[in-house]
């Protein structure tokens, strides 16, 4: 038997990373521990299989515990929480959360792949039945229970971001009632307010109601079932309050075991995903993550991002060597009709770093527009004035928006210029595009300035 490496977290980037050592390492001994019932599973489609466009739980997950021990001969161990790392002793205590006993296990190498959880605010009401967090498989199959044995017809949604826009799209596609509270003056908050107004109205135009600026006091209910949440100014009923405002890393295990945390508490690594213990690695929604335009520690819990990571530890702790390059901030959401995509920096983010900056916004067709069917691009670019090196880029629009965000998102990560965009040789047909492409548009009218 080789060495034994032990994995906490059955998720996205410990899968990867023990995935990664197996392939590795021939003889290695992998333990992977997973506190949750469910392990492998796609955490971004739990708003589609709420909202039924994904029939079942099943076409979410990647891969069975079965399928690692037999396949991989990985030991996956669910129902199990590490309650304590002894770094000193290369040890971890796990407890086993269906029968509650504890038990030691060593380790030569150790991955922290603990993910997130979702903010849950101390507020009067928070454990009220009908009210729920959205993180994990487990969030998803209650809330779904919930819809449907309990004649919901009214849902507030507190959090106008990924997650809460998201499941504002869910909920009407089960015809519910919805209603989308925030606490800042616009919803999608990662986007520029000019943008962001088109998700707003995206939501109003389809019947669902944005409140803006309303900060929650309480979660009201009768007979210890949820029947709304009351604000500073006014009170919204509900069946079901889903709470969406945002995600903050599990890192209080390795807290308490020394191990060192950068920003928003997040576990800080090095680009090998290495902690400051050399034996324990760290990755995905609990570590940190370099940011390559601000070229500074960053916490954008993500999956693309989990799984980088997770590959990268794994090739690293089975005697191999990668190193993670950092991410440009690339997103996208679906809003009803309408996606918005956006990397980089915002406008508001480059002011809070003191980066001078110039701005271009277009408005352009997804393809030819003599071509039937075209629909409008809101395009908006950032560039270094100074140095006319691409900032960030936000796009908005019903057909094209991947395509350009990520054209955009691999410019930033060349370092390259908003003239340069205009060298770019894209793919041009009528029915997919104009001649110049609208990212190139906007390269040009930057040209003038």
């Amino acid at each position: 038997m080789g060495k034994r490496f032990v994995i906490i977290g059955g998720d996205a980037a410990g899968m990867s990373a023990a995935s990664q050592i197996r392939r590795l390492q021939a003889d290695a001994e992998i333990l992977a521990f997973e506190k949750g019932s469910t392990l492998s599973y796609a955490q971004c489609g739990l708003p589609y299989l709420i909202g039924g466009v994904v029939s079942e739980a099943k076409n979410l997950i990647a891969r069975t515990p079965e399928e690692f021990r037999d396949k991989y001969r990985i030991e996956v161990f669910i129902r199990h929480e590490v309650t304590k790392i002894l770094p000193e002793e290369n040890a971890v205590i796990v407890k086993n959360l269906a029968e509650g006993s504890e038990e030691g296990f060593s380790y030569d190498t150790l991955l922290i792949a603990t993910g997130g959880h979702a903010i849950f605010p101390q507020w009067e009401g928070r454990d009220l039945e009908g009210v729920f967090p959205l993180k994990d498989m487990d969030d998803a199959l209650r809330i779904q229970g919930w819809v449907q044995k309990k004649n919901v017809a009214r849902v507030v949604i507190v959090g106008g971001g990924y997650i809460g826009l998201e499941m504002a799209e869910a909920f009407h596609h089960l015809k519910k009632e919805v209603a989308v509270l925030d606490l800042a003056p616009q919803v999608a908050g990662t986007f520029d307010p000019e943008l962001a107004q088109l998700a707003q109205q995206e939501l109003e135009q389809n019947g669902i109601r944005v409140a803006l600026n309303e900060e929650v006091v309480a979660l009201r209910g009768e007979n210890g079932r949820v029947t709304g949440v009351e604000t500073k100014t006014g009170f919204y009923p509900a069946d079901l309050v889903l709470v969406a405002i945002g995600i903050l890393p599990n890192s209080e295990l390795a807290k308490d075991a020394g191990i060192e945390l950068g920003v928003k508490g997040a576990i800080r690594v090095d680009d090998q995903m290495r902690t400051n213990r050399s034996n324990i690695y760290a990755a995905g929604d609990c570590a940190v993550h370099y940011h390559r335009v601000k070229g500074t520690e960053d916490y954008i819990p993500l999956g693309t991002t989990a799984n980088k990571q997770g590959r990268i530890a794994g090739t690293n702790m089975g005697g191999g060597e990668a190193h993670f390059a950092g991410v440009v901030g690339s997103a996208i959401m679906k809003v009803l009709n309408v996606a918005m995509g956006r990397t980089g920096l915002s406008e508001r983010e480059a002011k809070q770093l003191n980066i001078p900056y110039e701005v271009v916004s277009i408005r352009s067709r997804d393809h030819a527009g003599y071509y039937p069917n075209g629909e409008r691009l809101h395009l908006k670019l950032l560039y270094h004035k100074e140095n006319r090196k691409l900032l960030g880029a936000q796009i908005v629009g019903k057909h094209g928006v991947d395509k350009r965000i990520d054209v955009i998102a691999t410019a930033l990560y060349a370092g390259l210029t908003i003239d340069q965009l205009q060298e770019l040789d894209l793919s041009y047909a009528p029915p997919f595009n104009s001649v110049w492409d609208p990212v190139q548009q906007a390269s040009t009218v930057a040209g003038r300035s």
